[in-house]
């Protein structure tokens, strides 16, 4: 069991207190297909927008757990609202490796909303004092309600030499698409964004070094408690969305079920029968084995941080496998719920249907897929190189 601190614990009450508002905003949230302005408005008062600022900015800087815990619980009222403040909290916490000067600019208000796009999908061209930025990037997620946008993107040096480098970009320098039409996680907005010879100061692109929290390149290398190593701190927040969701399905079930007829049978009651008995008791015992693994791996990227040592290949390829799985299983219970849910769950007034489909949907997302998770862990284990740089 996480115990919060008591700044956590105020925004998570806040948070709690919202859900049904983030609940009842799901069907126009889907229509919009982005997020309405009453869930932003209610999480930055909560103060979750600042949970991964640094202090000296004005920020909270919490740990990795009690971010996770937060992100859970906005989860469980709208996935589309816990995967867009999951992705500008984590990005918040990535523009904190850029050099100071970059890090005041973004971070001035002490609450901050950043989205990114981490597929190298555009170009950096050498100027004097920076850089020129060109490029689109697909499934740009909360793009529509940032602030600042981290962009991968490949430069070319005069020795013919390729290099990747992250950009650190205002939101007024983008345009964005509107191309974001979807099954599930519809109102996560995540459209593609597009630079057009955008200037980008040399303090606003730093190189993969940030991936490796034991480098003396980033800024922070000696600061112990959130020099985290980068992809487990990403997988680590995204987890939570799922799990909250999947907790979310399991409530929403067990309200309905209560005097609900079994169509075309003699059962007055769903309760009442033994195979909806056994499988919400198989659901509820996987989620929580899936929060377990969490609380895990969260204690171990944290232990590492306090410490300042840096994760081995070991830890680092379990962080991904396990986050690999809970992503597996916690669609597996949704669907196991939905398997035994009446024909009126397809209503879009209700919102398990709508659990149902976001899950299904972000169980897709290229880092979270279970497949390749579950490989690069499995290769450790057996001895071999993990055969990805995403670990």
């Amino acid at each position: 069991m996480i115990r919060l601190g008591a700044e956590a614990q105020n925004i998570l009450d806040a948070v709690r207190d919202a859900v049904p508002a983030l609940r009842r905003n799901g069907v126009e949230t889907e229509q919009r297909r982005w997020i309405v302005d009453e869930n932003i408005e209610l999480l930055e008062k909560a103060g979750v927008f600042r949970m991964a600022v640094p202090e000296r900015f004005g920020g909270l800087d919490l740990p990795v757990a009690e971010q996770a815990e937060i992100l859970a619980s906005i989860s469980r009222g709208c996935a589309s609202t816990g995967w867009v403040s999951m992705v500008w909290v984590s990005s918040a916490w990535i523009a904190s490796l850029y050099p100071d000067r970059a890090q005041k600019e973004v971070f001035a208000d002490g609450s901050v909303r950043v989205s990114g796009g981490f597929t190298p999908s555009g170009t950096l061209t050498p100027v004097e004092d920076g850089y020129r930025l060109n490029g689109s990037w697909r499934f740009n997620t909360g793009v529509p309600g940032a602030q600042w946008n981290v962009y991968a993107a490949v430069v070319e040096h005069a020795d013919g030499r390729h290099e990747e480098l992250f950009a650190l970009v205002p939101a007024e320098d983008i345009t964005v698409a509107d191309d974001w039409d979807v099954f599930g996680a519809a109102g996560t907005g995540s459209a593609t964004s597009t630079a057009k010879d955008v200037f980008v100061p040399t303090h606003r692109v730093v190189d993969t070094s940030v991936y490796d929290a034991s480098t003396g390149d980033r800024w922070n290398a000696e600061v112990k408690g959130r020099n985290y190593n980068l992809l487990s701190y990403i997988l680590a927040t995204c987890a939570p969305v799922y799990l909250g969701v999947a907790r979310s399905a399991l409530g929403l079930f067990t309200e309905r079920a209560a005097g609900k007829p079994i169509t075309y049978t003699n059962w007055t009651d769903q309760r009442e029968h033994p195979h909806t008995q056994i499988t919400v008791g198989r659901v509820a015992s996987q989620i929580a084995a899936c929060e377990a693994l969490s609380e895990n791996w969260l204690r171990v990227i944290q232990e590492r941080a306090d410490r300042g040592q840096k994760m081995t290949v070991e830890e680092k390829a379990a962080v991904r496998g396990q986050v690999g799985y809970v992503v597996e299983a916690t669609k597996a219970a949704v669907q196991m719920l939905y398997d035994i849910s009446s024909a009126s769950t397809i209503v879009r007034s209700n919102h398990f249907q709508r659990a149902f489909r976001d899950i299904a949907a972000l169980s897709l997302h290229g880092l979270l897929a279970p497949t390749g998770s579950l490989e690069a862990h499995g290769r450790v284990l057996l001895g071999l190189e993990p055969g990805t740089d995403y670990i």
